[in-house]
């Protein structure tokens, strides 16, 4: 046999079963992001003008908001975004970042009573070198950890197991919240 199978060339069977996550293809290729090159508005904008349903969103605030990431790590992956359109941490007043640390806190004390979490990984992309998707708009992800949840399907698989549809776990947090 050629390189090619053993490698599982193009077209060609294998013993390999593929696990498909074609909806994450819309967020690498830049559905919905803004950028230079494009007419594409801020959704972190956009967001708090639609109901907190449609929206994803969990919980309102004076200056800050948390919705539900769209293309999340883990169930109940939130965003804590600035209202205002600002894009550093820097540009921040110190009441925006008060309310954003708030609401982090927050998030974190919902989620480990609605979902049993076992840890958070929580940050902030500061920039599109940083790996920031909506650079222009500053906003801090909370994910919640369970032990064991980095299991074959996001190593070998490339596909993240999401055991609920995100309108029920946006309802879930926003009553708990």
């Amino acid at each position: 046999m050629g390189d090619e199978v053993l490698m599982g060339g193009a077209g060609i069977p294998d013993r390999w079963e593929r696990l498909w996550a074609p909806h994450r293809m819309a967020y690498l290729s830049g559905e919905n992001r803004p950028k230079a090159d494009n007419d594409v508005p801020c959704p972190f904008c956009t967001i708090p003008q639609m109901s907190d349903e449609e929206a994803l969103i969990v919980a309102r605030g004076k200056e800050v908001y948390a919705v539900l990431n769209l293309y999340p790590y883990n169930a109940g992956h939130m965003l804590i975004c600035a209202n205002r359109h600002v894009a550093d941490l820097t540009e921040l007043t110190e009441s925006e970042r008060n309310e954003m640390q708030a609401f982090t806190a927050h998030a974190m004390t919902v989620l480990r009573k609605v979902s049993n979490c076992g840890g958070f990984n929580i940050g902030l992309n500061q920039g599109a070198l940083s790996g920031a998707g909506v650079a222009d708009h500053i906003h801090q992800h909370v994910v919640p950890r369970w032990f064991g949840d980095s299991n074959f399907m996001p190593i070998i698989g490339q596909t993240k197991v999401l055991p609920k549809l995100l309108s029920q776990t946006r309802d879930e947090i926003a009553n708990a919240w």
